[in-house]
């Protein structure tokens, strides 16, 4: 009976040990904010999507949320705007950056505003501006 309660009580101790090792301690868990381009603006607010090229500096392939510690980042964005108003040469069509000032358990949607309220045409890159479209409480934790 001895030798049954010895195995017994390892058994329980190696199961201790790696439920502890699968649940993530509070350390390693970091609060954190999101920053989305996924979601599709309204077109008829003349809002489109925009693509995420570089982040903080960085080259980055774009993807539909970026996980962020809280502070400011800087996103590079190129605009998707498809509407037939638009008439700018290719070559004015640029990209511009978006300072998101990223605060704890917040989610920021981005997008491109196509500037309507004059007819821009050939290289003049006033057309749009990039911009947060939507804000929303959202629970974020990002692993360290």
């Amino acid at each position: 009976m001895q030798v049954y309660s010895s195995w017994r009580a390892l058994l329980v101790a190696v199961a201790a040990l790696a439920i502890h090792g699968c649940a993530s301690s509070p350390d390693e868990m970091v609060e954190c904010g999101t920053v989305s381009s996924y979601l599709a603006p309204d077109n008829s607010a003349n809002l489109y999507r925009v693509v995420v090229t570089h982040l903080d500096g960085v080259a980055v392939i774009s993807r539909p949320n970026y996980l962020l510690s809280p502070g400011e980042h800087a996103f590079t964005v190129a605009e998707l705007i498809n509407s037939p108003e638009l008439k700018v040469s290719l070559s004015a069509r640029k990209v511009k950056v978006l300072t998101v000032n990223v605060e704890l358990d917040q989610r920021y949607h981005i997008a491109a505003q196509f500037n309507t309220d004059k007819i821009y045409i050939g290289q003049n890159q006033g057309y749009w501006q990039p911009i947060i479209w939507q804000t929303e409480s959202h629970q974020c934790e990002m692993k360290q």
